[in-house]
């Protein structure tokens, strides 16, 4: 089991992805994954359709979620997995995460246009097929197919990063607050893609602390941002916190992943997977033998 081709975050239409779930459902399953979770950011929307696709192509499942939360001054990505999508206090503290997302939207969009881009946050909106989550992904896509910039790479370092004109800081929701919604919706959680936060190593061992005492699960240790050196370093930060390791993606677009779905290196040897959690599942469907492994 320890080899299954999971795929436990990437983004359909319902954030900043490109793909309507059933689509990202079909890439998945052409790229081998056999358990596979929709995590768009803030949005449970796209959950029972992303799970009708995988059940249908004999894919396992499990319900999730990207949530922003601000640690140390730094926006935080928190994958919530299998929970109830319908759960109230989830459903209702999401809603306010995608009502900061707006406002924020509309500040960069002026932020922009002071900049000599007029028109960004409307141009922005197009590329959104769901207006509450108007993201910088969509400002980027739009950056570059107006000519602004070559290439999302460099919309980001030019002007959606910190210091730079589009940029716009938004404090989230806390840490224990987001993963106190995810626990009462019976789920578990998981630190995404850590190598990508500027903290000082106070500032992550504090992040992996308060991960841990407030119930956390795991953490995005295979992941499509991290090199292999710091695959093997959250690995074994995994270890040292007693968290399960997790394995996804990010994908969000043909073309603008850096991986594709189902196309990551195996999780390292000495890690412990995350959907050990859902072997009794897995194994149900047939997933614990070899047929379900990664040559």
């Amino acid at each position: 089991m320890h080899l299954l081709n999971a795929d436990l975050h990437c983004h359909s239409t319902r954030s900043d992805g490109s793909l309507s779930p059933t689509e990202l459902a079909h890439r998945a399953h052409a790229g081998g994954v056999r358990l596979w979770s929709l995590t768009d950011h803030d949005e449970l929307g796209g959950q029972a359709e992303a799970r009708a696709a995988a059940r249908a192509l004999g894919m396992a499942y499990v319900t999730g979620v990207e949530m922003s939360v601000t640690f140390a001054g730094e926006t935080v990505h928190i994958l919530g997995f299998d929970f109830d999508e319908h759960h109230p206090a989830l459903v209702a503290g999401l809603a306010a995460l995608r009502a900061g997302r707006t406002q924020r939207a509309i500040d960069m969009g002026a932020s922009l246009a002071q900049a000599g881009i007029p028109g960004a946050y409307e141009g922005a909106v197009a590329y959104a097929a769901n207006p509450e989550l108007v993201s910088r992904t969509h400002f980027a896509r739009f950056l570059v197919d107006n000519g602004h910039c070559a290439s999302i790479h460099e919309v980001f370092q030019r002007f959606l990063k910190e210091g730079k004109p589009g940029f716009v800081p938004h404090r989230w929701a806390g840490l224990g607050e987001a993963m106190g919604w995810i626990r009462a919706a019976g789920g578990v959680t998981v630190i995404a893609h850590p190598a990508r936060y500027k903290f000082t190593p106070t500032e992550e061992m504090a992040l992996f602390e308060d991960f841990t005492g407030h119930g956390g699960t795991g953490v995005e240790v295979t992941c499509g941002s991290h090199f292999p050196d710091e695959v093997t370093r959250y690995a074994k930060m995994a270890g040292e916190y007693g968290l399960l390791a997790s394995r996804g993606s990010d994908f969000h677009a043909p073309g603008e992943s850096r991986v594709e779905l189902g196309g990551l290196p195996d999780l390292p040897g000495a890690a412990n997977p995350v959907w050990t959690l859902w072997a009794s599942r897995l194994t149900s469907m047939g997933l614990s033998d070899s047929s379900a492994l990664v040559a």
